[in-house]
């Protein structure tokens, strides 16, 4: 009989589940405290550092890296300059969402140039990041030392000991379905709406812009020098193929009230249903859920990959505090304070979806609901309050 090969087990601090924005800012975090941590992430680093997302890094973030020392090493891209392009029937409207304070503003960063740095930060500094983490369970959450199971490449059984996990892995990873039925309450809502996204070898806009027209919404979005994001709005049961090139840069140049927009090699292509979704808490014994694993938000107002950031940021200090001073108060009302936040830029990016796609075609919302978010729009291009308060939710300001 062939002997059973040996589980070796390892201690930490902190487990991180995930190396994602959130797992690598967390992990980044923790070790420029002196806190020992592991980073356990399923995927290979070529697929981590090329995953594309969200692209701008807004103020509240920006300081939060500034305050930890972090900022230049980790934030890659230009300085946003604080204009939104919002184009209501092929008219723009520039708004600012620069709340007036100061200090370091916002960053048009792509998640992939976020992640490569955080990465190269973190590995650099002597953190301890494994890809290709296969099998990964939580065990013991509720007990002093929670454990944490997984199988390396060359299928090693490994058994990592520690004192707090992370879950930063995902609205479909394995650390929320660790947690017994019964004890979070999922809040959820689906926006019945689809956006078509395409990446594509393009100038990009001089400012990221936004589109209202009766053919549907449309955004176009930098996402490095010399390409672009861009969404067209679609039935949420649309399929990539639906929508050949020609198809896409015929709605863009439409929709975006652009003519003459330049067209370029499209590189990816996919449709997702917008969608929100809350769980509460975000804690569970010594499991703290951060980023998507414990909220998904629409993705109107970039608000997704920042909420993130702030997790993570919360998360740290409260390991800090409790690591360094002995004080668990932050750990113990981490669900509590993140989730203030949550609710606050799910609001804010509900509002937001709503009035840019309603104030469009109108054959869902119908022609009161069109009028009312037109007369919401006009309200932000005239009034100075309506500008200032927008700014300030744009900004990230804490609530």
């Amino acid at each position: 009989m062939a002997e059973e090969a040996t589980e070796l087990t390892e201690s930490t601090t902190v487990a991180v589940i995930g190396a994602g924005p959130a797992g690598l800012t967390v992990a980044a975090l923790l070790r420029s405290s002196g806190i020992d941590c592991v980073v356990l992430e399923r995927q290979t680093r070529e697929y981590v550092a090329q995953r594309q997302r969200a692209g701008i890094v807004e103020t509240r973030a920006v300081r939060m890296f500034d305050s930890w020392g972090l900022a230049d090493r980790v934030l890659g891209g230009a300085p946003h300059d604080g204009i939104l392009d919002i184009r209501v029937d092929g008219e723009s409207h520039l708004v600012s969402d620069n709340d007036g304070s100061e200090g370091p503003t916002a960053v048009l960063c792509p998640q992939q140039v976020l992640v490569q740095k955080l990465t190269a930060t973190y590995l650099a500094d002597g953190g301890d990041l494994r890809f290709e983490a296969a099998d990964v369970s939580l065990h013991h959450l509720t007990g002093d030392r929670p454990t944490v199971r997984y199988r390396t490449p060359d299928g090693t059984l490994r058994t990592l000991t520690c004192d707090f996990v992370a879950g930063c892995d995902g609205d479909h990873g394995i650390s929320r379905s660790a947690v017994p039925d019964g004890v979070l309450t999922a809040h959820a809502f689906d926006h019945g709406i689809g956006w078509l996204t395409v990446l594509a070898d393009a100038p990009p806009p001089a400012h990221p812009l936004l589109a209202v027209s009766p053919d549907g919404f449309a955004a176009h979005f930098p996402r490095g020098p010399y390409s672009s994001r861009y969404y067209l709005q679609c039935p949420p049961e649309d399929h990539p193929g639906a929508w050949p090139d020609t198809r896409v840069w015929d709605a863009l140049r439409i929709r975006l009230g652009d003519p003459v927009l330049t067209a370029g090699p499209i590189t990816d292509r996919e449709i997702f249903r917008l969608r929100s979704l809350v769980h509460d808490p975000m804690q569970y014994g010594r499991l703290y859920l951060v980023g998507d694993a414990a909220h998904i938000v629409s993705p109107m107002g970039g608000k997704g990959m920042n909420l993130a950031l702030y997790d993570a940021d919360l998360f740290a200090r409260a390991v800090r505090d409790s690591v360094r001073d002995h004080d668990d108060t932050a750990l113990r009302t981490y669900s509590q304070r993140c989730l203030r936040r949550v609710w606050s830029d799910q609001e804010f990016s509900h509002w937001l979806t709503r009035t840019l796609h309603d104030a469009g075609d109108d054959t869902r919302s119908g022609p009161f609901h069109r009028s009312l978010a037109r007369a919401r729009l006009d309200r932000l291009f005239t009034l100075p309050s309506a500008a200032r308060t927008f700014a300030e939710l744009m900004t990230g300001v804490d609530p």
